[in-house]
């Protein structure tokens, strides 16, 4: 990587040459590697949190209230990590006492995890700030602009749902 590349620049040594969908991948790439990256290093500073437990944390949080919780599959299937991750990230949780782990009553072979009333209170300070950081990496690109990023990034989407719904993926 050059000198002076910020790390996750992966279209540094691209030129106007290369195909424009190629650029335009990598810049999204790039873009979502450092925004990642701003946002780890501050939940770990402000925190003292990882960005794959503050994850964690964040579908306990979204899932239905009503819910018993989620069990360690749905959260696996969630973050689209292994259990043995996830059991990594649940244990480090529970001896912070941010979430609990109870015995499914419906199967004895699956764990519910549930946010402990700690865990909620930490969470919801955790998503604010995370919500401030993400504002102000936007700041520097006016809004009509990033509403139009936010219209052409779900035409792609669409676009790319389509192509693996054909593809049978």
């Amino acid at each position: 990587m050059p000198e002076g590349t910020p790390r996750g620049d992966f279209e540094t040594g691209l030129t106007t040459d290369d195909q424009l969908d190629l650029r335009t991948w990598l810049r999204l790439l790039t873009c979502a590697n450092m925004i990642e990256g701003e946002v780890r290093a501050k939940l770990r500073t402000a925190f003292d949190i990882t960005i794959a437990r503050f994850d964690l944390l964040a579908q306990l949080d979204r899932a239905d209230p009503t819910d018993r919780g989620l069990t360690m599959g749905e959260l696996s299937r969630r973050l689209m990590v292994t259990n043995g991750n996830v059991t990594a990230l649940i244990d480090r949780l529970v001896g912070e006492k941010l979430v609990v782990r109870r015995a499914d009553p419906d199967d004895r072979r699956a764990q519910i995890i549930e946010l402990t009333p700690n865990g909620r209170r930490a969470f919801a300070k955790m998503s604010q700030a995370h919500a401030s950081w993400i504002t102000g990496l936007f700041d520097g690109v006016d809004r009509k602009n990033l509403e139009a990023l936010y219209r052409n990034l779900a035409e792609l989407k669409t676009s790319l749902k389509a192509d693996s719904d054909m593809e049978g993926h």
